[in-house]
């Protein structure tokens, strides 16, 4: 696939196009850039009326103008491409969806600043970024926590970064997650809505809001369905398994948001080093093999991801099995 051609577009305004608001125009006409990129484009002086530089996106297209728009060649972006190996579930010229691997960061942060999604998807989609904003990179519209595996989505175009942004702030996303917890829902399926905002005791923790009619925060409501149990709770009656496996599916996606809820019910998920509060004694002593001693992250897979195509219309859904490494603690629990 070929980089995006920066050659000058030049558009003759139609009569039916007479008085119609620049950007709006333009968005139209050339359907690979979104609406915001032309407003930019235009306030950068790259749109031409009969050869003048226009600046204002908010002015009126004049019927028999010639336009000519010079689209800047993307600029490189500041990670470096990695050839990093990528599960690649599906990919076209305007969007590309993975299967993210535990372990693996999306965005270079401190403490990653190689080795992530963004420098794997430099190196793979070279030559097929048309510019996000401008720059060479693509267009990361959700995210999954490093220690979280599972279906991600991003963009390679202005026009399918702007479509996935819309879908995932109206929440019309279907995000389904499996987890693992200790312990298991009472009751087994429900609806949880809280608030959520960093916590005042350690700013790297989300928490719960529980000061009732506080507007602190986000709003945000997990959807929540047992699907299996395992064992019993040591000196509780029957009925209180040890463990269990959760589908989760978002309304909303804050950032995490199936585990601080997981954690509010009494639920937290196995292997969370930040919300699990401890390693399970119990299981431990149960774990010969080391199935779960050696698991050490939280136990949380994306597995479902469904949308809409942004510029197809095709509604597309993705679904992968739970990764090996959960697989085995599943078959550890099994055994208890």
């Amino acid at each position: 696939m070929t980089r995006p051609d920066p050659a000058p577009r030049e558009q003759i305004a139609q009569h039916e196009h007479h008085g119609e608001r620049l950007d709006r125009w333009m968005a139209a006409l050339w359907d690979d850039l979104s609406r915001s990129r032309c407003k930019a484009l235009v306030e950068q002086g790259c749109l031409f009326m009969d050869g003048a530089p226009l600046t204002d996106p908010s002015a009126k297209v004049r019927e028999g103008a010639v336009y000519r728009l010079d689209v800047p060649a993307p600029v490189e972006a500041t990670p470096k491409p990695e050839d990093i190996p990528l599960d690649v579930l599906f990919e076209d010229e305007h969007l590309i969806v993975i299967n993210k691997p535990a372990g693996m960061a999306v965005h270079p942060a401190a403490g990653n600043w190689t080795g992530t999604l963004v420098h794997a998807l430099l190196y793979h989609c070279a030559g097929s970024l048309s510019g996000i904003g401008g720059v060479e990179r693509p267009g990361i519209v959700h995210r999954l926590d490093k220690d979280t595996s599972g279906v991600m989505v991003a963009a390679k175009t202005d026009k399918a970064h702007q479509g996935l942004s819309e879908q995932f702030a109206a929440h019309s996303v279907e995000r389904a997650y499996l987890a693992f917890t200790r312990a298991a829902p009472q009751p087994r399926s429900g609806r949880i809505e809280t608030r959520l905002a960093r916590s005042s005791h350690d700013r790297k923790k989300m928490a719960v809001i529980d000061t009732p009619g506080s507007q602190a925060g986000k709003h945000a409501i997990t959807n929540y369905e047992t699907l299996k149990t395992f064992g019993q709770e040591p000196g509780k009656s029957v009925g209180h398994p040890m463990c269990a496996l959760v589908r989760c599916r978002l309304e909303t996606g804050r950032t995490h948001q199936i585990r601080v809820h997981m954690a509010h019910i009494g639920c937290p998920l196995l292997g969370d080093p930040v919300y699990g509060r401890g390693r399970s004694t119990p299981l431990a002593k149960l774990d010969s093999g080391k199935d779960f001693k050696d698991f050490r992250r939280q136990a949380l897979h994306a597995a479902v991801l469904g949308f809409e195509h942004p510029v197809t219309g095709e509604q597309v859904r993705f679904e992968t099995d739970l990764p090996k490494d959960m697989q085995r603690l599943e078959g550890f629990l099994e055994r208890i």
